[in-house]
């Protein structure tokens, strides 16, 4: 599957809309789309919403004031990860189980090591790394903590794979992009 990856560093938002209508794919940061005060007020109103737990907590309330990512997750394609316990600066490890693999040998759990941002609104923004054990790939995740629909906590994440190539004019294929959402399971 072939996806035709954007940067869009300096696009108007029209022709932003337009690319993404058309079924491509953007990566960009967050500082280079300006925003007004009425929207940094609408985007406060929204994260508002509260869920996770502090990382020196038991499974408290859904509603407690800080996320944790510490437990099981599973994805909408059935890939699972376990995020051992946080430490007192966002650290963290784990072991992440993919359901879904383009390598031709076995798939094997394989190690993460990420980060998340101990803020007090209860929706963390995280990072972490998954060094495949049977493949040439690397892949990076970047995403935040939400209340689902039914309270349920979720992660909205992107992802980043990067697969080793042979030779430099292959590079154009070696980096793949996608997005999930995990639910907590455990």
């Amino acid at each position: 599957m072939s996806h035709r990856l954007l940067t869009a560093l300096a696009l108007p938002a029209g022709a932003a809309l337009a690319a993404a209508a058309a079924g491509s794919q953007f990566l960009c940061q967050a500082s280079e789309i300006p925003k007004g005060e009425e929207d940094s007020a609408k985007e406060a109103k929204v994260t508002n919403t509260k869920w996770g737990l502090s990382h020196k907590q038991k499974r408290p309330a859904r509603n407690g004031k800080q996320c944790d990512l510490t437990g099981w997750w599973e994805n909408e394609l059935g890939s699972k990860m376990h995020v051992d316990a946080v430490d007192s600066q966002g650290n963290f490890t784990g072991e992440y189980h993919t359901a879904v693999s383009s390598a031709q040998k076995p798939i094997e759990p394989s190690p993460l090591l990420g980060s998340q941002h101990l803020d007090e609104d209860g929706q963390c923004t995280f990072g972490f790394t998954v060094n495949w054990k049977f493949s040439d790939s690397t892949a990076v995740f970047a995403g935040q903590g939400f209340a689902g629909d039914g309270g349920e906590e979720v992660l909205q994440s992107i992802w980043l794979l990067r697969e080793k190539v042979d030779s430099l004019p292959s590079d154009w294929k070696a980096t793949r992009t996608g997005h999930n959402i995990f639910t907590r399971t455990g």
